[in-house]
């Protein structure tokens, strides 16, 4: 049975074992506990944007939703990570590695969330090292090796550097792509595409018509990514024209760089929004790289991947479904 077709703002986060969907009101887990069945939790989240005005205006909304977005999606992360582990309280301790074990019986609580925290930085580092120092020292490398430092090539630095971190950016997903357990999570990642596509379509939530969906979607975390991505090379480009000999002065540099990164946010939040309302020739041009990136980071569910979207979607939509359209 065909409903009305709505351009909702309602989207999604892949979890372990489950997915989360957060609506105009809350959010909502499903996830896929050890003994097979889906337990739906609701999750109240104070949003800045509830709370503050400025926090809804144009760029500077991009800036706090990637935020939010950050600290909200480790806690559902985490969390899924409990609950696809238990049944009914208890661990099941085949499915526990000899490393799980170990740090139940031998360290405690503070020990295990400092070693988290340490964890999560070394991570930012890793991404740091990857998509910032590895680009400009290769750049660096091939400047003073192959162009011997001419100005007009170091005006296309910013370019170049992007590229690679283009290139860097599929490389690394495609190569954790290949872990059974991010393999699964991509393919949740495809099942909350289908189950939103699926709505927006005005078809009803059902396992068959999720199934016949597509997996990309425009407005996606992967988009942005890209979206980001590409604005940062035309900004620091155009920068780097205007002001020539700017990216000679190394911290200066990077300096700017860091300072220009709220910018990019605000912008690449408002093309994300504009390419999930609108579908016209501009939209699925500039929308088409993420798409394409959305063939390593989404896979085709299962059909009980689809049984938690559905749940999921339903837990956060609204009785008048008017009131989740993006505006």
């Amino acid at each position: 049975m065909s409903k009305k077709c709505h351009k909702t703002s309602i989207g999604g986060q892949a979890l372990i074992e489950g997915l989360m969907m957060r609506g105009p009101n809350d959010a909502a887990t499903a996830i896929r506990l050890p003994n097979g069945e889906i337990e739906v939790k609701h999750h109240e989240e104070h949003r800045l944007q509830d709370k503050y005005a400025v926090a809804k205006w144009p760029l500077i909304r991009g800036m706090v939703s990637f935020f939010e977005s950050l600290k909200f999606g480790y806690r559902y992360l985490d969390y899924s990570a409990e609950k696809s582990m238990e049944d009914d309280g208890t661990v099941y301790e085949e499915e526990q590695s000899k490393l799980d074990r170990w740090m139940e019986e031998h360290l405690t609580e503070g020990v295990i969330n400092a070693l988290m925290i340490i964890a999560v930085v070394l991570g930012v580092a890793l991404a740091l090292v990857l998509f910032m120092w590895l680009p400009a020292f290769l750049v660096d490398m091939f400047d003073k090796y192959v162009t011997h430092d001419v100005l007009e090539a170091r005006n296309l630095h910013p370019l170049f550097e992007g590229i690679l971190k283009i290139i860097i950016l599929v490389l690394y997903m495609a190569g954790v792509r290949c872990m059974n357990d991010i393999k699964r999570v991509f393919q949740y990642h495809g099942a909350e595409h289908k189950t939103i596509a699926c709505y927006e379509n005005g078809l009803e939530l059902t396992v068959e018509n999720v199934r016949a969906q597509t997996r990309f979607h425009p407005r996606c975390g992967t988009s942005f990514m890209i979206v980001m991505l590409l604005i940062s090379i035309l900004f620091s480009t155009i920068l780097v024209l205007v002001f020539p000999g700017i990216g000679t002065i190394r911290w200066l540099w990077v300096l700017v760089k860091i300072l220009i990164i709220p910018l990019i946010m605000g912008f690449g939040y408002e093309f994300i929004r504009y390419a999930g309302r609108h579908d016209n020739v501009l939209s699925r041009a500039l929308s088409q790289p993420g798409l394409w990136m959305q063939r390593i980071t989404t896979i085709e569910p299962e059909d009980g991947m689809i049984e938690c979207g559905i749940a999921a979607f339903l837990a956060v939509l609204p009785e008048d479904p008017e009131t989740a359209e993006i505006q």
